[in-house]
């Protein structure tokens, strides 16, 4: 691959040139990139296993109610968190295109963003218990989870202010910073988690609470590094916090689908885990361990992910769209390898990593333990589609493509996964829906749905990258 004349050479991500002068993807700062961003989410299970493995520590019934209402909570969290989110792509580009000032406004426009957010997670959170009525939980779960909910809920506007200073430190391809400050928060977490649970006797409440005031610790942490000297004088973060309507107008454009692909996907895993729920609490414990274990291999992969769209949008912002496309067969090639390697050695080595999840002396652990490592094993050929749909769709995002692949999503969740799932999980007379056919195979019937559901959605997005529809769409440079 020959450089094309009117590319600024330094200004292209990862370029390593050979004595020949062709260009090649150099991998090791893709790895220096990447790394970080791998290790953050990785963070991010860190998160995720410190709550289940206190929360498992209470009860079955807890860590029933947990599965009944996380993916629920965590769609919102994206769904309003979007406008963080999306913040990463357009400073990528502003970025790649050398803009420094346009950098820190976008991020503050994301921040404005961000704080817009909180009465609708305010009204969100009042009316959990509401919500979760609909969903007929056993009195005991539905209790439980409306414990954690509120307060769960009241970090969503700190999440995704969180998401914005994080997106900013991606888009300029220093995630050391996202990685250290969301290392703090983890940390912060598992203390907290500690003393509100059980040294204030706050028990399903006091994990909420304490994963909010952990987030709330990391948003002040960004926040002062946002503002350090060095970014105050490169990306004038001190200068450009005043509201700019065309920049927050752009934020909620990008922000809003882009938040809308994963919490729509989010949706259709809570529903999925509902479906669990009501079918017994086994089959909701089960599916809740086997869905935080595989987080091992879904959550870091989204790192690697991340740096696709920052190579991405930097290329596009740069002009140059084959670059971009060069980078992404990088990333996809990695998160699919990851994550497949991963899913088999969860599922190899089951009876020692499910184990710790389980309530000591609880009658029903024989159960859930056996029932776990059957679904692993659906599950690691799940996680290698859903590595091809991760990397994909957030190679798009870099590009700006963000509507179609929702759309798709959309189609692929609502259209294949959730009549399948209820099809496939309850007998007769047991589901939501009584016109759909109910075949009875329990969660496996489940999980043999989510890993369809990956599969059509892996290649559809897959298939939308290598059409290069992308290029037709103009910068984020462009539309401000």
């Amino acid at each position: 691959m020959k450089p094309t004349p009117s590319v600024v050479r330094h200004a292209l991500p990862a370029l390593r040139l050979d004595p020949q002068g062709h260009r090649h993807v150099d991998l090791r700062a893709v790895l220096a990139l990447a790394l970080p961003l791998f290790l953050n989410s990785s963070l991010q299970v860190v998160l995720n296993l410190t709550d289940t493995w206190f929360i498992g520590h209470l009860s079955t019934a807890a860590m029933a109610a947990m599965a009944a209402c996380y993916y629920l909570i965590f769609m919102f969290f994206l769904l309003l968190g979007g406008v963080g989110i999306g913040v990463q792509a357009i400073v990528a580009q502003h970025f790649g295109a050398e803009n420094d000032s346009a950098v820190g406004r976008t991020t503050w426009s994301g921040l404005w963003a961000a704080l817009a957010t909180t009465p609708l997670f305010l009204l969100i959170g009042y009316a959990g218990p509401a919500l979760l009525a609909i969903f007929d939980l056993p009195p005991e779960v539905h209790d439980l989870a409306a414990s954690f909910w509120f307060p769960r809920l009241l970090g969503g506007p700190l999440s995704t202010l969180l998401f914005a200073l994080n997106s900013f430190f991606n888009g300029i391809s220093q995630p050391r910073h996202t990685l250290w400050i969301m290392a703090l928060v983890a940390l912060s977490n598992a203390l907290l988690n500690e003393w509100f649970i059980f040294h204030w006797h706050l028990g399903m409440a006091g994990a909420a609470w304490g994963s909010t005031a952990a987030q709330a610790i990391g948003v002040v942490i960004a926040g002062a590094v946002f503002l350090r000297p060095t970014f105050r004088a490169r990306f004038h973060t001190g200068r450009t916090w005043r509201p700019h309507w065309p920049s927050i107008r752009q934020v909620f454009a990008i922000g809003i689908p882009t938040g809308l692909f994963p919490a729509m996907d989010v949706v259709g895993l809570g529903l999925f885990q509902l479906m669990q729920v009501k079918l017994s609490a086994v089959d909701g414990a089960a599916t809740q361990i086997v869905m935080m274990l595989t987080s091992v291999s879904y959550l870091p992969a989204i790192g690697i992910a991340l740096a696709g769209t920052t190579l991405v949008g930097q290329s596009i912002g740069a002009g140059d769209k084959s670059w971009a496309e060069a980078c992404a067969r990088v990333i996809i090639r990695m998160a699919v390898l990851y994550m497949g390697v991963v899913g088999v050695l969860l599922a190899l080595s089951a009876s020692w990593v499910v184990p710790p999840f389980l309530t000591p002396g609880d009658p029903q652990g024989a159960q859930v333990m056996a029932l776990c490592i059957s679904l692993l094993w659906i599950a690691a050929g799940y996680q290698v589609f859903d590595a091809l749909n991760l990397s994909s769709a957030f190679c798009l995002r870099g590009a700006g493509d963000v509507r179609v692949p929702t759309l798709l999503l959309l189609a692929c969740s609502w259209g294949i996964f959730l009549p399948l799932c209820h099809a496939l999980t309850f007998s007769p007379g047991q589901g939501w829906v009584n016109f759909l056919p109910q075949w009875g195979w329990g969660a496996t019937g489940g999980w043999l749905s989510a890993f369809a559901y990956a599969f059509c959605l892996g290649l559809a997005l897959w298939a939308r990258w290598r059409s290069g529809a992308w290029k037709r769409i103009s910068p984020l440079t462009q539309t401000q």
